[in-house]
C-alpha cells in the first residue's frame, strides 16, 4: 500500500505498527517494503535494490531498545532466503534472538512444524515454543486433529488461536486482541532475557 504521500507501505506492518501501540516511524518497524509479495532476496532483486543486513540489526536495535518485548515477524519460514546469502534463520541467529513457530492450521501443517522445529534445534537456534494459528472459522479434519498430534510431538503449544475474521484497525478491536491474547497465550515461556 502506498501512503498520502504516494511511499511504499507494507500493510501487514502497518497493522503491527497499530494495534502494538508502536509510536516509531514505520520504515523502522519494517525496514524494507517491496511491490511484490515473494521471498524478500527474490522481490528485492527484481526492483534493483540490496536488503543490507547492518540495516536491519540496526532497525532491530532501536526498536527492542525503546520496548519491553519486541517481535520480529518473518516471511514465509526460517529458510526463506533474505538475501542470497542469508535466510531467517541466519537473522535470528545474528541478532540473538529466541523463535516461535507459527503453525498455519491445515493439511501439512504437522510435517511443516516438525521440520521447522527440528531444523531450528539442529542449527543452534532457542525455540520456545509454537502457536497454532486457525485459518478458517470453521476447522477441516486436518486442522480439528493438529493440536492433538502437535501436542503428542511438541508439546502443549504456547497458544491455540481461533480465526479473527475481518480485521478493523480500533480501539475495541485492540482491547479485544489484548483480551483475547491474555486468555490464549502462556507467555511465561517468552518471556526470556534480551
Amino acid at each position: 500500500m502506498a501512503d498520502a504521500n504516494g511511499i511504499l507501505q507494507a500493510a501487514d506492518a502497518a497493522r503491527l505498527k497499530f494495534f502494538s501501540d508502536c509510536q516509531l516511524d514505520l520504515r523502522a518497524i519494517c525496514p524494507y517494503t517491496f511491490r511484490e509479495p515473494l521471498a524478500p532476496s527474490v522481490a528485492a532483486q527484481r526492483e534493483g535494490i540490496d536488503i543490507a543486513l547492518e540495516r536491519i540489526v540496526r532497525c532491530h536495535d532501536t526498536v527492542s531498545s525503546l520496548h519491553d518485548v519486541t517481535l520480529i515477524e518473518g516471511a514465509g519460514g526460517l529458510l526463506v532466503p533474505l538475501t542470497p546469502q542469508l535466510t531467517f534463520a541466519d537473522l535470528a541467529a545474528r541478532l540473538g534472538v529466541p523463535v516461535v513457530v507459527v503453525v498455519g492450521s491445515r493439511l501439512g501443517a504437522i510435517n511443516h512444524s516438525l521440520l521447522t522445529m527440528r531444523y531450528a534445534r539442529f542449527v543452534g537456534l532457542h525455540v520456545v515454543g509454537y502457536v497454532i494459528n486457525s485459518l478458517a472459522a470453521k476447522a477441516d479434519l486436518a486442522a480439528a486433529t493438529n493440536v492433538g498430534v502437535l501436542a503428542d510431538w511438541l508439546g502443549p503449544p504456547l497458544a491455540v488461536l481461533p480465526h479473527l475474521g475481518e480485521i478493523v484497525e480500533t480501539g475495541a478491536e485492540r482491547e479485544r486482541f489484548a483480551e483475547l491474547f491474555g486468555r490464549q497465550l502462556r507467555i511465561e515461556p517468552l518471556l526470556v532475557p534480551a
